[in-house]
């Protein structure tokens, strides 16, 4: 289902392609998952759909059987007849389904798998993919604040320390409250 995107996709991967293509390439590709989750879906559906349609033959299977046998002990053999042709005709369906069921799960796998090939290369071309000018300034821009002494979002591991250890503080002044509380309660309870 998904060779011919595939294919584009490493295609274009493997030759030399400038930042504005790939950028386009990422964006096809990101559609193509897209594309790919949704066949995933609907073949879920679908193998849902064949498997209650086999419960449905399997049952219709068993009444026809039984209709037989009833038919045979009460020595209706004309009855008897009919529900060995129903009860044929519902087997062979039930046949059917279950090679649908099995070829359906088969392909609802492949699908899962080549979704998950998809992600991937996905992913490594968006994390592997050149920068343009556009972040090599800002990238610039950020070493020169952080050379002149200031902080960039994300990055500052003082900032950290210290926001782990406020985080750290605030918990054990909460315990601590906890704490007298639960000692306020034991002593009303047991003077």
């Amino acid at each position: 289902m998904f060779e011919r995107l595939r294919d584009a996709v490493r295609a274009a991967l493997d030759r030399a392609t400038p930042p504005g293509e790939l950028r386009d390439l990422a964006r096809q590709m990101r559609e193509a998952v897209v594309e790919a989750r949704v066949a995933v879906q609907e073949t879920r559906e679908a193998v849902a759909r064949t498997e209650r349609e086999l419960v449905q033959e399997r049952q219709r299977l068993a009444d026809a059987e039984r209709r037989g046998r009833l038919a045979a002990e009460i020595q209706d053999q004309e009855t008897a007849d009919v529900a060995q042709r129903f009860a044929a005709k519902h087997r062979e369906r039930v046949t059917v389904l279950e090679k649908k069921l099995v070829a359906q799960r088969d392909e609802l796998a492949l699908y899962e798998r080549e979704l998950g090939d998809m992600q991937t290369q996905l992913g490594r071309a968006e994390r592997d993919r050149p920068v343009t000018e556009a972040e090599r300034s800002a990238e610039r821009a950020w070493r020169d604040l952080q050379a002149a002494g200031g902080v960039r979002p994300g990055v500052d591991p003082q900032g950290d320390l210290l926001k782990s250890e406020l985080d750290r503080a605030a918990r054990e002044a909460a315990a601590d409250r906890q704490l007298r509380e639960l000692k306020k309660k034991m002593k009303k309870d047991y003077p």
